[in-house]
């Protein structure tokens, strides 16, 4: 006697829905946010990820796109003076992305308008850490 496999990929299918949802709701969120302040959505992605110097391959890694894809958004935001490229430190061959004082004041102003209204802001701290955890051990389990 064989078990349909239909009820587990029923469960599968509903949950592939709930967290491309979910995924859909904070790129529009995203994307509204980076209206308010002139930037396109990969522009405010480059901005939120800057959490301090880094390299084009590591800001294409944290944007999840092709490194071709990072530089042709940072080239634009280096045009809005926002960020520089400047020499590596122990790498010459590489740049070290860094924002300016203006590309700072303006993600700082980016991630204050990202927390609001966030699609993840009806959930309370706990069950944000919750589906953090959750979320990370399916990614990871390859």
């Amino acid at each position: 006697m064989t078990i349909s496999p239909e009820p587990q990929a029923a469960a599968e299918r509903e949950l592939c829905g709930l967290v491309n949802g979910l995924a859909q709701q904070i790129a529009d969120h995203v994307r509204r946010r980076a209206t308010t302040l002139g930037l396109t959505a990969a522009q405010a992605t480059a901005l939120r990820e800057m959490t301090g110097p880094m390299t084009m391959r590591e800001l294409a890694e944290r944007m999840s796109c092709e490194p071709s894809n990072a530089t042709f958004i940072v080239d634009k935001l280096e045009k809005q003076g926002l960020i520089e490229r400047r020499p590596h430190p122990t790498d010459r061959r590489a740049k070290h992305l860094v924002l300016t004082p203006e590309g700072t004041v303006l993600r700082e102003r980016l991630l204050q308008l990202l927390t609001e209204d966030s699609p993840l802001a009806t959930l309370t701290p706990e069950q944000q850490r919750t589906l953090h955890r959750l979320l990370e051990q399916a990614i990871t389990r390859r």
